[in-house]
């Protein structure tokens, strides 16, 4: 492993915890390729959380456009989770435009503006993380463009409605709302008291919705996966998180608290156990 790689798998290891646990399950250089990619996307997610002011968030996720239309100021490659990322794209001929529009999408979190409904949260789901399903199946096809179809769609919605309950409260405690808007107001619930941390049945309503939404993604998803060609479905091994992830959810009365976090020995048991018996 090079010195690039080594250091982006230690940064995914931090960041992302899950989807390294995900790629500990498939082999090199898949899984450097792979990581690349988790690793881009994690530090993507995170600028909102490390930026002071969304005009200093807008400059790095420039950088990150500029890096992958190739018109980087510097050195790009001195940076080695945009040197592993090109090298991935490179070698597997991976588009740019799914990851361009990840970077476009990822502007969302700069700012306080509520998700608004549905529709905007899943196609905001499928720029953030259905892509990084899709792209990991086309690494494991050797570089060939795969349709996943609605495996990688919906994985992507129900992985993303999972980690935005998960991370409710914190994301109100810091004045964001990344769940849709639309399903709280159905049930009389304003972005005042959710962002104030006031519980109601009109709430626990709602994420009940909402975690019904997730559920109903991740049935399908599981149906689109079975249907893939065996090779690609390791791609998919987070798949086995994120029931028990909303079951979770479902069970508790404390929303805007931090819900309890799985062993790390039970998240990479429970995908290996998956993948040996799908994959």
């Amino acid at each position: 492993m090079s010195d690039d790689a080594g250091y982006v798998a230690s940064f995914l290891r931090d960041a992302d915890r899950d989807r390294y646990f995900a790629t500990l399950l498939l082999k090199e250089p898949e899984r450097s390729a792979i990581q690349s990619l988790y690793a881009f996307s994690a530090d993507a997610a995170s600028i909102r959380d490390r930026a002071r002011e969304p005009t200093a968030g807008e400059i790095r996720l420039q950088w990150w456009a500029d890096a992958l239309k190739g018109v980087g100021h510097g050195n790009v490659r001195q940076n080695p989770l945009a040197a592993t990322l090109l090298d991935a794209i490179s070698r597997y001929g991976l588009p740019s435009g799914p990851l361009l529009r990840l970077v476009a999408a990822r502007r969302f979190d700069l700012y306080q503006d509520p998700m608004p409904d549905v529709a905007s949260f899943e196609g905001y789901a499928g720029e953030t993380v259905s892509v990084l399903y899709q792209l990991a199946a086309m690494v494991l096809n050797g570089g060939t463009e795969v349709e996943t179809g609605d495996a990688a769609g919906h994985l992507g919605v129900a992985h993303a409605l999972a980690g935005h309950l998960r991370a409710f409260g914190f994301n109100a405690s810091q004045g964001r709302i990344f769940l849709p808007m639309s399903i709280f107001a159905a049930n009389g619930v304003t972005d005042g008291e959710i962002l104030a941390g006031q519980e109601s049945e009109g709430l626990f309503a709602a994420l009940g919705q909402v975690n019904d939404l997730a559920m109903e993604h991740l049935g399908k998803a599981r149906l689109a996966v079975a249907a893939l060609p065996k090779p690609l479905r390791p791609a998919f091994a987070p798949v086995a998180l994120i029931e028990p992830e909303l079951r979770a959810a479902a069970r508790s009365r404390t929303p805007f608290a931090a819900t309890a976090t799985t062993a790390d020995w039970r998240k990479i048991l429970g995908m290996w156990w998956w993948s040996a018996r799908r994959a």
